[in-house]
């Protein structure tokens, strides 16, 4: 058996990997079509637009692995089959359960690739690439610090302490210099609400002037302010819960609770993130029923075309279970763990069918 499972890692490593780079060359594609259409725009040119789609793959890697593993699969056990290797096996006194379980130890590795992919490379990768086509088509300078996010507009620097889902500025200091570097004012708002066409309503401001050596306070308790800054801006360094690492999901998380704030969103991207890596490995089973029953009855292809549809039809079960739990207010772990769980189910119920046919 050790060498029948050196032989399917062997096989099936390899027609993963070969799906997976089929499947990101597609998403390249795709991409870097849809940028074509802002390539122009401030210092954003074709270069720009390249490597942007090149620090996006980490995440399509991450969102499709599931898929290729479960096409890599088919695939190999399909080229055993059409070779006679399968039946051999299967004569042999292999079980259903023992491949399984061989199926399920080279998923393990897939499931290491996709976690590391998940919490270190993808989130990493798509905020680079987020703040390079920020930078090159809005030529503005953002960067993060530990005191929040800061924007230079002309001869002023915005710092933004905290940035809510809904765009909603907390606890802005907008720093005003002259031409010679020199601080003319300093203003502090404790909220700012976008209202379109770049303009922002803070509300209680504190606006201090330095003049001759005075300085002088006003306050306010609404201003309309314009700047550069918008929420697309602000979006690229948002990242979505789904695209952040697990690290960043429990601090958020923690932050969220300490301000008695909803976390349900949160907690379910967190357990979602700790659980979709164990989906390879379910992908992984769920390709032997679906090629054992269709040893003769259907080609190479057709078992490809059937593992796309059902990774298609997890993802898209998970996204539906995870709206539904969110706007329903379900338990998190419940709306992360459904979707793998119902897979699990059908792929146990297969492989007892297999095995009593």
């Amino acid at each position: 058996m050790r060498i029948v499972r050196r032989y399917l890692r062997r096989e099936i490593v390899a027609a993963t990997v070969l799906t997976l780079l089929a499947l990101l060359g597609l998403f390249a594609f795709f991409d870097l079509l849809n940028e074509l259409k802002d390539v122009g725009r401030g210092q954003y040119r074709l270069g720009s637009a390249f490597l942007y789609v090149l620090l996006n793959l980490p995440s399509h890697v991450y969102e499709v692995l599931p898929v290729a593993a479960l096409v890599g699969a088919l695939f190999a056990l399909a080229r055993l089959t059409a070779q006679s290797e399968y039946a051999v096996l299967r004569t042999s006194g292999v079980s259903m359960a023992r491949l399984a379980g061989t199926l399920a130890q080279i998923g393990l590795l897939f499931a290491a690739v996709t976690f590391v992919f998940g919490e270190f490379v993808a989130p990493a990768a798509q905020f680079a690439a987020q703040r390079l086509r920020m930078k090159a088509s809005a030529n503005v300078i953002v960067t993060q610090f530990r005191s929040g996010t800061w924007v230079k507009d002309g001869d002023s620097f915005i710092n933004v302490e905290q940035v809510t889902p809904d765009y909603t500025l907390l606890n802005v200091r907008i720093y005003e210099f002259d031409g010679s570097q020199k601080m003319i004012s300093s203003s502090f708002a404790r909220m700012g609400v976008y209202r379109g066409d770049n303009q922002w309503l803070l509300k209680d401001v504190a606006h201090t002037r330095f003049s001759k050596g005075q300085a002088t306070v006003e306050r306010a308790t609404e201003i309309v302010w314009t700047s550069v800054l918008t929420p697309n801006l602000l979006s690229a360094l948002t990242l979505p819960p789904e695209n952040l690492s697990v690290t960043d999901l429990v601090r958020y998380i923690d932050h969220l609770r300490s301000n008695r704030q909803q976390t349900t969103r949160y907690e379910s991207a967190l357990w979602s993130k700790l659980i979709y890596p164990l989906s390879v490995v379910l992908m992984m089973v769920l390709a032997l029923p679906f090629a054992h029953f269709q040893i003769r009855v259907t080609s190479v292809g057709a078992k490809i075309f059937t593992g796309i549809l059902v990774g298609l039809a997890f993802f898209l079960l998970g996204r539906l279970v995870s709206a539904l739990g969110t706007l329903n207010n379900w338990t998190p772990f419940v709306s992360a763990v459904l979707p793998t769980l119902v897979f699990t189910v059908i792929a146990a119920g297969m492989i007892w069918r297999a095995e009593r046919r």
